[in-house]
């Protein structure tokens, strides 16, 4: 809704007048005054939207009202103070009223961990039915958003149909659905709303896009916009890996203080590397790291770690994860019952001629012991005195390898289409060009098993599946 206005005396002075447009902003309801629902509460108010808060907890409500703060947070009584002095901030216990007089609301409810480690949905579910009993007699598109870190599936699976019961409405039509993940830090909370990490709004319709990416315009102009599941699992993730980072900083502290060496001058030079320490870089899911250095180094620092006595479980057990990605890439294989199988690229890594501790190796050796015919090829593996070297060296420090080594030249390629040729599943494990452009001559019912994600979206096939994506 557009409102008009303009200057009335100059418009009697017959003056050159031009008449501006103001947008109304959005009217929110935020459910839940925990350290989520309040700090949400205080900055969307901040934003110029009309806020109300909601929650069933009196002494929350109460003292919001009066601009007083339930939590410790920085910056936070000053926003509500102001949200409440200029009237653009109300609270209440009335779930009903507030979205009667608000167009989208914030769910940000409380999740606790079950007895058997999985997530409590209950005040999920509670919260979906009294916005559906409300919505039932609403007649405008409300955008119900929900905040809580929940398990891919909770949005779509528990709150959607359980609105939709309640309200005899269909999401995406007469209602929105969103799941839109925070990413607040206790301490720094209101500065991390105003300057996000990024804005996550995952939906299943324009509309709801078009309208959550409207509030949050003045402090993000580029949401990435996902589907709800992606949305979803994008928190889970976000904030394993900040675990991980402890553990591992963590574990290099311990490693370090036996040999008394100062562990924060070690990463104090390690995350000045964002090129590969601290970049995207290695993190995609794919197929499992190989080479002259990750393995050997992984067992080397592990070995040191016990000679001191030093517990380091995340670091122990990067070798069986990795392990277990081999053994994944050979379930995959399996399952497709081939007879005949191509693998597109044998060394650890494109662009490489290097065999050592090669996964592919792994992953050929367990093919063949299954009696399945391998062919195989590499762009960067040619015979010669070098490859001679390396099938020596790989001999010495793989021996359960030596019997794919010694036949690797029998059944290595010269071109990918010959390799194809009568494969009935294609391994790949590198991206290239003249591998991609070599799949066009593969036969028409191969099967597809995809170690590197080949193409930028999964191909949706019965001959496709991915190690990491469907």
């Amino acid at each position: 809704m557009n409102v008009y206005v303009g200057n009335v005396e100059r418009a009697q002075k017959f003056e050159p007048f031009q008449f501006k447009a103001i947008e109304t902003k959005e009217a929110i309801s935020v459910i839940g005054l925990g350290y989520v629902g309040a700090v949400s509460l205080a900055c969307l108010s901040k934003l110029g939207h009309k806020v109300v808060g909601v929650d069933v907890d009196k002494s929350k409500v109460e003292s919001i009202a009066w601009g007083h703060s339930p939590i410790v947070e920085k910056g936070l009584s000053d926003l509500l103070t102001q949200g409440v002095a200029d009237k653009s901030l109300s609270t209440t216990t009335d779930l009903d009223r507030a979205i009667r007089e608000t167009d989208v609301t914030f769910v940000s409810v409380g999740t606790p961990t079950n007895e058997d480690g999985g997530c409590d949905t209950r005040a999920i579910e509670a919260v979906a039915k009294s916005i559906g009993k409300s919505l039932r007699f609403k007649a405008d598109f409300h955008v119900v958003v929900l905040r809580c870190s929940v398990p891919p599936g909770t949005t779509l699976n528990i709150m959607k149909p359980v609105i939709e019961k309640w309200s005899g409405k269909l999401a995406g039509e007469d209602f929105g659905i969103c799941f839109n993940p925070e990413f607040l830090r206790e301490g720094t909370a209101v500065s991390d709303f105003h300057t996000p990490p990024k804005t996550v709004i995952g939906v299943t319709d324009v509309k709801t896009s078009d309208i959550m990416s409207k509030i949050y315009a003045p402090v993000d102009t580029n949401p990435i916009v996902t589907s709800i599941e992606v949305a979803e699992l994008v928190k889970y993730v976000d904030n394993v890996w900040h675990a991980t980072k402890v553990c591992f900083a963590n574990e290099v502290g311990r490693l370090c203080k036996p040999m008394g060496i100062d562990s924060h001058a070690v990463m104090d030079i390690f995350v000045q590397d964002t090129k590969l320490n601290l970049s995207p870089y290695y993190l995609k899911p794919g197929f499992a790291f190989g080479g002259s250095c990750l393995p050997k180094e992984v067992r080397a620092v592990t070995h040191l770690a016990k000679e001191l006595d030093v517990d380091l479980p995340l670091m122990d057990a990067l070798l069986p994860s990795n392990d277990e990605q081999i053994d994944q890439a050979v379930d995959l294989i399996q399952r497709t019952k081939p007879k005949k199988v191509a693998i597109l690229g044998v060394a650890f890594k494109p662009g490489t001629d290097d065999l050592r501790e090669s996964p592919v190796l792994e992953l050929i050796s367990a093919l063949q012991k299954d009696g399945i015919e391998v062919t195989a090829y590499d762009p960067a593996i040619k015979p010669g005195p070098h490859i001679e070297k390396q099938f020596d060296y790989m001999r010495h420090a793989a021996p359960h390898l030596k019997a794919v080594v010694d036949a690797l030249p029998t059944y290595l390629a010269e071109t990918p289409e010959t390799a194809l040729e009568t494969a009935d599943t294609i391994v790949i494990a590198q991206n290239q060009p003249k591998i991609r452009s070599a799949l066009k001559s593969r036969q028409k019912d191969a099967v597809i098993v995809d170690l590197v994600r080949i193409t930028s979206t999964a191909p949706v096939s019965s001959c496709y599946t991915g190690i990491g994506w469907s």
